[in-house]
């Protein structure tokens, strides 16, 4: 039979969830803004290597 902890145990410390939240809203956030704004200009510029320009055809 599995015992049931004390919630608050495990809780991890507030300064602790502070540096998360610091993480994600202001290294992560910008990064992957920014990473997924320059993949989508590479695939837009190889595919107008392939294609050629818009209007081309």
């Amino acid at each position: 039979m599995a015992t049931q902890a004390d919630p608050k145990a495990e809780a991890p410390p507030k300064s602790s969830e502070r540096l998360a939240v610091f993480l994600l809203v202001v290294v992560m956030a910008p990064v992957m803004s920014v990473a997924i704004v320059g993949g989508w200009g590479f695939v837009v510029w190889m595919l107008q290597l392939i294609y050629g320009p818009p209007g081309a055809h």
